[in-house]
């Protein structure tokens, strides 16, 4: 658990699942289209899965309203790196504007980074997505270059992959401890 002036980052629990619905049943960016839920039920089954699951995949929990208003984590995306993690992230749009993201990131980064053995983190986020650029400017990290029609994860009205250009952005271990000593 990782406490923030505002925040609480905890794992799920199985009783988030209304609150999580709020949220996923329809994402803002495309690339959480597949962790779309369309119904309560998706949502207890989705919660369900995420209790048993090892990944660092926290509920960010507002405290004086005691509500799951979004999520971060950190995966390897299936690429079998050692000490090197992607960051995602995702807020309740009702909660956007308020600073909780980068509050919840700062303290998100800032343990990987001094309970782990992380040497490197790194986020994709579309070049459309500016308000995410911003914040992970402001969070230190580098813009590493742009990948152009990177990867699709929505179509088309005739069915066609829509491709997406993506900005890489990240930071190293010794990056992060130099500024959040």
């Amino acid at each position: 658990m990782i406490e923030t002036e505002n925040l609480i980052l905890r794992r799920f629990k199985k009783e988030d699942y209304e609150d999580v619905f709020e949220y996923l049943h329809e994402p803002q960016v495309h690339c959480f289209e597949c962790l779309k839920l369309n119904t309560l039920k998706d949502a207890k089954k989705e919660l369900k899965r995420r209790v048993k699951s090892n990944e660092i995949n926290f509920a960010i929990v507002l405290k004086r309203e005691n509500k799951v208003i979004g999520e971060i984590s950190a995966t390897d995306h299936e690429l079998q790196e050692r000490f090197t993690l992607g960051l995602a992230w995702m807020l309740n749009p009702k909660y956007q504007g308020h600073g909780y993201m980068f509050e919840a990131a700062l303290g998100f980064i800032d343990y990987l980074f001094k309970e782990t053995n992380l040497h490197r983190l790194y986020a994709y986020t579309e070049d459309y997505n500016k308000v995410s650029q911003h914040l992970l400017e402001k969070l230190g990290m580098r813009n590493e270059g742009l990948f152009k029609d990177f990867v699709s994860f929505v179509d088309d009205e005739n069915g066609n992959p829509i491709y997406e250009n993506t900005y890489q952005y990240a930071i190293l271990r010794d990056e992060w401890l130099e500024k959040h000593r």
